[in-house]
């Protein structure tokens, strides 16, 4: 190296160290570089480890708030009753019950005055005295209300007292009210049957299986909710009672008893509203009893169609007077007793059947024990103690023996089916199932009175039944009521019970009211004929298409020398 391009000792020693600083320098920013990456990184992966174990592993933490849980079914701890079409009757839904943990209440320093007034303002139906009253106890989980709604649970919630507590539980539900109540009965606030259907079948409803289907048909049931209901608001009465049923199977496809309830809103209070007149209540039925006695009169032989019996007279026996409601003065024929509901014809027919037959028969046909249906309320009828010749007479015609509607429909059923008595029923039977039953009276026996009570509406007290083209039969029943122990001529039990079409009878229709008031339109009269046949003239027209059943074509009147052949002159 050449003098000129030496440096100086010093500058090279500056040098050096400015290259070494730099390069110390340039590590030191590469080496913090490098740590500053590292660090993101860690922190990047970190939160992308923590969207996917949010999003797609573990779905849970913030989407529990963001998103809804699908709705959990409600499994019902009471299974359901349905209609014979699988209609809904009677279900449970989940509902809330209010209770209160009085202990902790009155530590919490709430007023007790303050919270009863505020309950109340939720729920008015709550008494101030008796919410106070349990706020203030010593018991640590007293009830305050049961079955709250969801808005009523909210409000009591906004309270925001934490000694007041909610509680799980079911509510019975009947979607259709009043309509079915009688038969469905009623559950307690504890799901516990108390009556109906609910109480005879609560332990296989509490079972939580298959819903119990009934034989009821709902359009059926509200049919015939309206037209007794039309009736018992118009005659004023005190009472009704009314029922279809299958004349085949036995099976009650409707009934209804008024006044009625809603057990949606049932309170215990109503008593009378809860009574079930067609399965509870029994009553002398009246004239409709005579077809029991023309049926077991001919089923025995005793008469033919064609027997006479002088009607001109009143009969006389000790201190009573047996007499007819519309006298016609003259012999009359077995048809023409049924036709003009002759009690003379009627207590002398069964004199000549003798009364260990009647006895025998109506025992046949249900009329001396408790019926056997699903219901837990019916009642016994009441027979005489001792036998007599006069309770044969007075039996003839539905006096001096009480039954229930629903053993009335049972009996005149096994009249009209072929001759088979078979139980009633509350429960759907199969399609083509058979149905057992007691042969009480010959098919003979059974054409025959069918082509009386068809007489009976044609030409006789039953006219107002009547529904063109579906060949109605029946008989009136209109029974004067024991008061005191004595009988009172305006207080009466008046009914219609009637089988259709009579050719080949289907259904049979029983309505009643009890202590109608007649009025202008019915001429004062309250009679079967009056109020009870009108009722089930109009079922059958409503009914019947409803049922698919097309008009039928009569035969022809019979004529001069049959012995069902009724004089045009004479009827009325």
């Amino acid at each position: 190296m050449t003098a000129k391009h030496a440096l100086p000792q010093s500058e090279r020693a500056r040098r050096v160290e400015f290259d070494g600083a730099r390069k110390t320098a340039l590590e030191t920013g590469r080496h913090r570089l490098v740590v500053t990456g590292i660090v993101f990184t860690l922190i990047f992966a970190v939160l992308m480890g923590r969207i996917v174990d949010v999003s797609v592993l573990t779905g849970s933490g913030e989407p529990r708030i963001a998103r809804t849980p699908p709705p959990v079914e409600h499994i019902a701890a009471r299974a359901g009753i349905v209609d014979r079409n699988g209609n809904l009757l009677a279900t449970s839904l989940p509902t809330v019950s209010l209770h209160v943990n009085a202990r902790a209440f009155q530590q919490s320093g709430e007023s007790p005055e303050k919270a009863a007034a505020e309950l109340v303002k939720i729920l008015p139906d709550l008494d101030k005295a008796q919410i106070l009253e349990r706020l203030t106890s010593d018991r640590a989980f007293v009830y305050l209300r049961r079955n709250l709604t969801p808005k009523q649970q909210y409000q009591v919630n906004k309270l925001g007292i934490p000694a007041l507590q909610f509680e799980r539980e079911e509510s019975r539900v009947y979607p259709h009210g009043r309509l079915s109540a009688h038969v469905l009965g009623l559950t307690d606030v504890d799901g516990n049957g108390i009556a109906g259907i609910e109480k005879a079948f609560d332990a296989r409803l509490r079972s939580a299986g298959q819903p119990v289907t009934l034989s009821l048909d709902i359009r059926l049931q509200e049919l015939l909710h309206e037209e007794l209901s039309k009736a018992y608001d118009e005659f004023k009465a005190a009472g009704g009672a009314a029922l279809i049923m299958d004349v085949n199977t036995g099976e009650v496809l409707a009934q209804v008893s008024l006044p009625d309830y809603d057990p949606n809103t049932f309170s215990a209070e109503d008593q009378d509203a809860q009574r079930n007149r067609v399965t509870a209540d029994v009553h002398e039925m009246g004239s409709t009893f005579k077809l029991i006695t023309a049926a077991m009169a001919l089923d025995t032989g005793t008469v033919s169609l064609s027997s006479r019996y002088d009607a001109t007279d009143p009969i006389k026996v000790a201190r009573f007077r047996i007499r007819d409601f519309h006298p016609q003065k003259r012999w009359l024929s077995v048809p023409e007793i049924l036709v003009y509901s002759s009690n003379i014809g009627a207590a002398k027919m069964a004199l000549d059947v003798g009364t260990e037959t009647q006895k025998r028969y109506l025992g046949k046909l249900g009329l001396l024990d408790r019926p056997q249906a699903e219901i837990p309320e019916t009642a016994a009828p009441l027979t005489p103690a001792t036998w007599r010749e006069i309770n044969t007479m007075t039996i003839s015609y539905g006096h001096g023996i009480a039954v229930s509607p629903l053993q009335l429909a049972s009996a005149v059923s096994a009249i009209a089916n072929g001759g088979i008595m078979r139980p009633p029923t509350f429960l759907k039977k199969k399609e083509g199932e058979f149905v057992p039953g007691e042969q009480v009276f010959t098919p003979r026996t059974s054409r025959q009175m069918r082509e009386m009570m068809r007489l009976v509406v044609r030409d006789g007290t039953g006219r107002n039944a009547e529904a063109p083209g579906y060949m109605v039969g029946g008989k009136t029943g209109t029974a004067e009521k024991q008061v005191s122990g004595s009988y009172e001529a305006k207080e009466l039990y008046s009914s219609f019970v009637g089988v259709f079409p009579t050719s080949a009878p289907r259904y049979l229709i029983f309505a009643a009211l009890d202590e109608p008031k007649g009025h202008k339109g019915t001429y004062g009269y309250a009679t079967g004929g009056w109020v009870g046949a009108p009722v089930v003239g109009r079922v059958i027209r409503r009914m019947a298409p409803l049922m698919g059943m097309a008009p039928i074509t009569e035969e022809p009147l019979p004529q001069p020398g049959d012995p069902l052949f009724i004089s045009a002159s004479l009827r009325r």
